[in-house]
């Protein structure tokens, strides 16, 4: 799964995404926590734009808006058969900016978060779907799930799964409007090159949500 992740490099969003980014005082994030708003890159007619959306999906059709909890990764090789994404893998796919995420790996006396992150340093996308949701009171409520894949080399010791990385020359396919065949989402959603990445140890501290800050990215010692 994919349950926390980093955005740091804020400044270079608009140029590598191609969008204006909102004016929302944007920040940099050392441990975005699934139910809050992120950034998230959308088609919208001929052109992208970026939303702050909150992560953990809430169907349009839901009941109980609590269900977007529970709804923070969608798994790749399943999302034709789930109601809750079958048709948003048809017509409301998205980006989801980062730079970096987190994963626990079993260890004796418990488990040893790792960051991962692109040996170049770069920015790079999740696949993500997203819906609207509107409460009692009509108030639309935009929500987003970061779609997962098997594992590559790199993280299979780590984890079982891992977020759907995008190769920037998916991006615009992943963003268009139409339906994508059964295959091309296999290539599309496929593990992101172990060689492309790097995985270090880092502090226990980054395990509650409410920590932030440049030390929850730095290699820890020992």
């Amino acid at each position: 799964m994919c349950g926390r992740y980093s955005l740091v490099c804020i400044d270079d969003l608009g140029a590598r995404f191609r969008v204006r980014v909102p004016a929302v005082g944007l920040e940099p994030r050392f441990n975005i926590a699934p139910g809050t708003d992120v950034p998230v890159v959308v088609a919208g007619g001929a052109d992208r734009r970026m939303e702050l959306m909150r992560w953990g999906l809430i169907p349009s059709r839901a009941r109980d808006p609590s269900v977007g909890r529970r709804l923070i990764n969608a798994r790749a090789e399943t999302l034709a058969e789930k109601p809750s994404f079958r048709a948003l893998v048809r017509r409301r796919r998205c980006l989801i900016p980062a730079s970096g995420f987190y994963e626990w790996a079993p260890a004796a006396g418990g488990r040893i978060p790792y960051h991962i992150r692109r040996k170049d340093g770069r920015l790079f996308a999740f696949a993500g779907l997203y819906d609207e949701w509107r409460d009692p009171a009509g108030i639309p409520v935009a929500t987003c799930v970061i779609i997962t894949t098997t594992p590559n080399d790199l993280l299979r010791p780590i984890h079982d799964r891992m977020p759907a990385i995008l190769r920037e020359a998916d991006e615009e396919r992943w963003l268009a409007p139409e339906a994508l065949p059964a295959a091309v989402l296999g290539d599309v959603l496929a593990p992101c090159p172990a060689d492309e990445l790097e995985a270090y140890p880092v502090s226990t501290a980054v395990n509650n949500p409410e920590n932030e800050g440049e030390g929850l990215i730095r290699r820890a010692d020992g």
